[in-house]
């Protein structure tokens, strides 16, 4: 997932090597930006890990280190959220490799009126809100609001 845009509720860890105090670890707010020393407010959402990596590497070279080592991991991601018809609708902790039918097994599983071939995506990306119908197999992301439609007899 190294194309994955970070967004709020993401876990971060940015290190610094042999800086201890420029290396922290943070969740994301809403309003997608942290205070970071010396750079003052930065704004992540919607970066990449290695776009956020350049972008404090560029603020600390030169003026207050000469060759700085950062590093950027997701420590956690944002939970997906998945409701309908399954048996315990909810939000849940992605975890990387989640597939529409593994995430309703995280659910409870679905229930005797899913309709699984009418199941609904909503996916926020670049600042836009897409709504797409998606198969059990389909991968989902971080974020995402899935809706297992109920199918009628």
């Amino acid at each position: 997932m190294s194309q994955y845009q970070l967004g709020s509720g993401d876990r971060i860890q940015i290190s610094v090597f042999g800086q201890d105090d420029l290396s922290m670890e943070v969740r994301l707010p809403d309003v997608g930006t942290i205070n970071y020393p010396f750079l003052g407010e930065i704004k992540l959402v919607g970066l990449t890990a290695a776009q956020v990596e350049q972008l404090i590497y560029d603020g600390l070279l030169g003026d207050y280190l000469v060759n700085p080592s950062v590093s950027v991991a997701i420590v956690e991601y944002r939970p997906f959220f998945i409701d309908g018809e399954v048996k315990r609708p909810g939000g849940y902790a992605y975890q990387p490799g989640l597939s529409v039918n593994k995430a309703a097994a995280l659910a409870g599983g679905y229930t005797e009126r899913a309709a699984r071939d009418k199941i609904t995506i909503i996916r926020e990306k670049d600042g836009r809100t897409n709504e797409f119908t998606v198969t059990v197999s389909d991968m989902i992301q971080p974020g995402d609001i899935i809706t297992i439609n109920q199918r009628f007899f």
